[in-house]
């Protein structure tokens, strides 16, 4: 993996600088990732990047062509330039797992080692958490209307060449079972489809043509487009080409629960019964909710998705919450907090989180706090070690991830799944 030191805001150099000259860049410090609001509407939100943080930390160097651009636009000074060429991360970082859920004030990672090492990872770490953890919760809104039923992501060609990687991974972490995107299925291990677009289709001379093509090459499990010309003249040559052991049609357009049962009743009419039918065009969660009734067997998403459904960032921010008073590895950490008007504010000290749950096992508070753990919530912590002393301790595979989300989200209270607006499912407390 290249380098990610690069990743980052101009003013983090500026600042290493400034307290590398002043004698404060080796302070002992605590900075925490979190949010102060979930997106208007949400009931919960999720944890989703922290393999891929992982990855970045360890990969945050600054190799010879880094520091010479630094160099060469003067960005640091030589000292600091020094101090930048032997930066490993040596601190230790703490966060919920990834597919867990969280609330506003969750302190969702907690980074600590010296303030300049520390300083450095804030908008390496941001710029995944915010991205990934957006499309999560669009996910798993997504997966939740889905009821069960299988959920495909069909996004790349809506964002970003990388972001939509990224966004297939995310994805499948809120609860999405395949991707279109090769790339995704190539790094993360993601399943991969897909079968053809509606340029095959008009490529050839007639639909029955294009759908015989298909099928030879392909199998009579393949899925078919039935949506170019005449839907009802589609299934009906489709089923006369592959067969009534077709595997799939999809349509990408029209009045989709009006269209999905009458294309229900024309495969079953044909004896083509165990065919499924699969959905597109513009889906979010409102759409997969409407077509619950309908004879559905899957949907592919695409825009909403790994734009969030209209939320594209999580609004995490990366804050200085404990500092020590001097140079000293034995200097206690005094809390700090940014205290102003707007909304901004933030509470001090390295914190702990813990889910209370009720007589019946369900969550019923988001517990923040900073003193010592209290009893009752010993065994209903939530931070894990993720790094320790510069080395990373808590890689896993991906589908462990997306495990703990379905675990974690079957944990909240039944309204968490509700799509209509409303506060967050559970409140956060602060002992």
């Amino acid at each position: 993996m290249p380098s990610t030191a690069l990743f980052t805001d101009h003013y983090e150099l500026t600042m290493l600088q400034a307290a590398l000259a002043n004698g404060t860049a080796d302070r002992r410090s605590v900075f925490e990732v979190f949010t102060r609001r979930l997106p208007e509407g949400r009931r919960y939100g999720v944890v989703a990047g922290t393999g891929r943080v992982l990855d970045a930390v360890e990969n945050f160097r600054f190799d010879g062509a880094v520091l010479e651009f630094l160099r060469e636009r003067a960005v640091v000074d030589m000292r600091t330039l020094d101090w930048l060429a032997s930066y490993r991360f040596s601190g230790d970082i703490w966060g919920y797992p990834e597919g867990e859920v969280y609330f506003p004030g969750s302190p969702v990672l907690r980074v600590e080692g010296s303030f300049a090492e520390c300083v450095l990872l804030e908008t390496v770490i941001l710029s995944i958490l915010n991205h990934d953890s957006a499309i999560a919760a669009a996910a798993s809104r997504m997966a939740s209307a889905a009821g069960g039923r299988p959920l495909i992501e069909m996004g790349a060609r809506r964002t970003h060449e990388l972001a939509a990687v990224a966004a297939s991974r995310a994805a499948y972490v809120g609860g999405f079972t395949s991707t279109s995107d090769l790339a995704a299925g190539f790094r993360y291990g993601i399943p991969t489809v897909g079968t053809s677009a509606h340029a095959f289709t008009l490529l050839h001379d007639t639909e029955r043509d294009a759908f015989t093509a298909q099928v030879a090459s392909l199998g009579s499990g393949t899925t078919l487009l039935v949506d170019t010309y005449d839907v009802a003249e589609a299934v009906r040559t489709a089923v006369e080409v592959a067969g009534t052991g077709l595997g799939a049609v999809r349509i990408d357009s029209g009045d989709l629960l009006l269209v999905a049962h009458r294309v229900r009743q024309q495969l079953d009419e044909l004896g083509a019964t165990e065919t499924r039918i699969v959905v597109t065009s513009d889906l979010d969660e409102y759409a997969i909710a409407s077509l619950a009734a309908a004879p559905v067997d899957a949907y592919g998403v695409g825009t909403q998705l790994v734009t969030g459904s209209g939320h594209p960032t999580c609004s995490m921010v990366y804050k200085l919450v404990a500092r020590a008073e001097s140079a000293d590895p034995k200097a206690p950490l005094a809390p700090v907090a940014k205290k102003s008007s707007g909304g901004k504010t933030s509470m001090g000290g390295r914190k702990w989180a813990a889910r209370r749950l009720d007589a019946e096992g369900v969550a019923e508070a988001e517990v923040v706090g900073t003193g010592p753990v209290p009893t009752a919530l010993a065994d209903r912590q939530l931070l894990v070690q993720l790094v320790k002393a510069g080395e990373v301790v808590a890689r896993e595979p991906l589908d462990t991830a997306r495990t703990r989300h379905e675990r974690s989200r079957a944990g909240l209270p039944l309204s968490a799944t509700q799509l209509s607006r409303g506060e967050p499912v559970i409140p956060t407390e602060y002992a």
